[in-house]
């Protein structure tokens, strides 16, 4: 059974850290240095051979630059990998982002020649095009040109793109390098120790509501204090894409990520506007019933994450948090089973919490010839089980994509979400099936809620929270202020009346990572819940071929749009009441709790 006072001291009880010896040994590895000297001059070979001569090039030349350009691509794909996988591992040293930078500015000088082979591909007419896709080799990579193909209305003279794609190291990613580098120093002062980010948020699901409240001033302070900075950061970032968007004749904020994400503005729309009015019967009436539980008419903000009486408090070691999340894809599929079982027995998977190192969890696909690589923050909660299901979902699926090769491994947002939040069901059912005890079943019950709600009503909010700041930001920069009133805004609206906001929480926008990284990236995850709701709803009705038909998903990578995959399941995201028979599963979960609580 769990320690539920488990310090975690004991050398082997320590999560792992990963070893990036797979990707090279060593920053200062002549590897390395090879493979940039490689890279450049494969690059510079590819443009001599192919630039402003690809429309007279054969079906099996065609055929055979893509892979060329593959080759090329999937080596400084391995190069820039493991530069952000050693920042990621200690953010705050400075030698980490000396060779971070210098890894993205000599990729991006390099990535530079051969530029010019997407955007003449896209100048290719439909009919030379299908003539060259007569060719075996060039016909493999249809789903690749399909993606390609569909920017062409949104591209720029090869000068100006060319200008583009080269000034961001000193753009978008400087100021990412920025947030994050900024969010890694801050230390919260709690308890006579300087916490970092991640240990701070931790302390907001401690079972003492004196120590929760502490914890969310001290956020509130640290945050509060570097407002500034992160104001700066988002309006500047915000700004440079109402720009690139208008340049690129984007009809709005949202339209990018959206054809990125290969999926129709429509199906997305709908997708936010059912979340949104199922935040009455989610969210609000959730939080209503955990403040009668907890004793209390109102719910503080730091209540948010409380455990409930006589809740989850159980400490899980890292063995024992491993042997639960294995056994839970195990027991779905073994051939699952043995893909997620390499990132144990290999180091693969970096959970130790440590100052400096990047806060939150991700998976990193890093390319097809090498693996993935896991990044958590292992703390011995239930939660954290959770996360590495997810993260451990997201590795498999990177994982067994990875046969399509380097062009056509990578899923877009929308179904990345998929293996990730399936693995989080399993790995909860199995914890589920194991407890025989009726008041523990509904305090994990209650856990499940929460974490689905976080998942799609938190994230939908954010949503709301990036369209309007988006929106506004079109017309001048936003104050701290104003920042703040949005945040509090659509945190109200998704929460509901149960919740008392103080000022300290307006600064907590600015910890939220996705903002930064990926605009428009967070409705991802309420995409990939409400998704997985339906699929996991046709795994329990027991079709014995479910497995198999899973892990052809998982394995086609992106190579198919989510209307081809879900076929298979009896599932259409542009069916209007896809999205509703997924929230119809959260909502069934409240039922179920009001009944045993």
């Amino acid at each position: 059974m769990p320690n539920p006072a488990m310090p975690m001291e004991n050398a082997a009880e320590r999560p792992p850290e990963w070893d990036l010896g797979d990707l090279y040994a060593s920053p200062e590895s002549p590897e390395l240095k090879r493979d940039f000297d490689l890279a450049e001059a494969a690059a510079t070979a590819f443009a001599q051979r192919y630039q402003d001569r690809l429309a007279e090039v054969d079906g099996a030349d065609f055929g055979a630059a893509i892979a060329e350009y593959e080759r090329i691509s999937e080596l400084l794909g391995r190069i820039s990998s493991y530069g952000e996988l050693t920042y990621s591992g200690d953010v705050a040293d400075l030698a980490n982002g000396r060779f971070y930078q210098m890894i993205r500015e000599r990729v991006m000088a390099i990535s530079s020649l051969t530029l010019f082979f997407t955007l003449q591909i896209n100048r290719l007419d439909d009919a030379t095009l299908e003539t060259k896709l007569t060719a075996p080799l060039a016909a493999r990579y249809r789903p690749w040109l399909r993606d390609v193909r569909a920017f062409r209305a949104h591209e720029l003279s090869d000068e100006v793109e060319r200008v583009l794609h080269e000034r961001e190291v000193v753009g978008r990613s400087a100021w990412t390098r920025l947030f994050d580098e900024t969010m890694a120093m801050l230390r919260f002062p709690y308890g006579g120790k300087d916490l970092t980010i991640t240990e701070i948020l931790n302390l907001l699901s401690d079972s003492n509501p004196d120590t929760r409240r502490g914890a969310a001033q001290a956020l509130s302070d640290g945050l509060g204090a570097r407002v500034r900075i992160f104001t700066h950061i988002i309006n500047t970032l915000a700004k440079e894409k109402e720009i690139d968007d208008r340049w690129r004749n984007y009809a709005h904020p949202l339209a990018f990520r959206n054809l990125s994400n290969h999926v129709e503005d429509g199906v997305v729309d709908a997708l936010v506007q059912a979340v949104k009015g199922a935040y009455l019967e989610l969210s609000h009436r959730y939080y209503a019933m955990k403040a009668r539980w907890l004793g209390v008419e109102h719910l503080n903000h730091w209540d948010r994450n409380a455990p409930l009486p006589k809740g989850d408090d159980r400490r899980y070691t890292w063995d024992e948090a491993r042997t639960i999340v294995l056994g839970a894809y195990e027991r779905f599929s073994p051939d699952l089973g043995v893909v997620a079982r390499r990132f144990f027995d290999h180091a693969w998977i970096d959970a130790e919490v440590r100052p400096g190192k990047a806060s939150g969890a991700f998976a990193h696909p890093t390319v097809p010839s090498v693996h993935p690589y896991l990044l958590l923050n292992f703390t011995g909660k239930t939660r954290d089980v959770m996360t590495l299901a997810h993260e451990l979902g997201h590795g498999i699926h990177q994982s067994l994509a990875a046969g399509q090769g380097h062009l056509m491994a990578n899923t877009p947002l929308t179904l990345a979400e998929t293996a990730s939040v399936f693995g989080e069901m399993l790995t909860f059912r199995a914890l589920l099936d194991g407890e025989t005890d009726s008041e523990r079943r509904g305090v994990m019950l209650a856990s499940k809620v929460e974490d689905m709600i976080n998942t799609v009503v938190r994230q939908i909010a954010f949503h709301e929270f990036e369209s309007a700041v988006h929106r506004e930001r079109a017309h001048g920069e936003l104050s701290p202020e104003r920042l703040g009133d949005l945040w509090m805004q659509v945190q109200s609206d998704s929460l509901g009346p149960v919740f008392r906001f103080d000022d300290g929480y307006r600064h907590y926008w600015t910890y939220i990572p996705h903002f930064i990284h990926s605009p428009f990236y967070v409705y991802a995850y309420a995409f990939g819940d409400c998704l997985v709701n339906s699929l996991y709803a046709v795994h329990e009705a027991g079709p014995s071929d479910f497995p198999a038909r899973y892990l052809d998903l998982l394995r086609a990578g992106g190579t198919l749009r989510h209307k081809e995959l879900l076929t298979p399941f009896g599932l259409d995201a542009t069916d209007p009441g896809f999205w509703q028979r997924g929230l119809n599963v959260v909502s069934g979960l409240i039922d179920e709790l009001e009944k045993v609580r």
